[in-house]
């Protein structure tokens, strides 16, 4: 057993557990998942919660490698990256 390796991803592990461990951000990403890509604005609505709050909830997300976004037009469109995250949310929800 190689300690450094297995702490490594157990470090990895812990830190996809703690951003995901916000309610917001947790129904965020389920959201994401059950109904595919959104953008701030169709989030907003559902979270019914100020849009400044959704976009810094988002911000950790993306930088945490959760989700990603693509732009089309003028709006950012956000889905799910993380295979693991996906395969987490569904087994929470399960």
């Amino acid at each position: 057993m190689d300690m450094k390796k297995d702490y490594d991803l157990l470090r990895e592990r812990a830190e996809l557990l703690k951003v995901l461990g916000h309610p917001v951000r947790l129904c965020i990403v389920r959201g994401l998942l059950n109904e595919g890509e959104k953008n701030v604005g169709d989030m907003q609505e559902c979270l019914e919660i100020p849009q400044s709050t959704v976009s810094q909830h988002l911000a950790i997300l993306k930088s945490a490698g959760i989700i990603d976004n693509s732009r089309q037009k003028t709006e950012n469109y956000y889905h799910i990256s993380s295979p693991l995250a996906k395969e987490l949310i569904e087994v929470l929800f399960k």
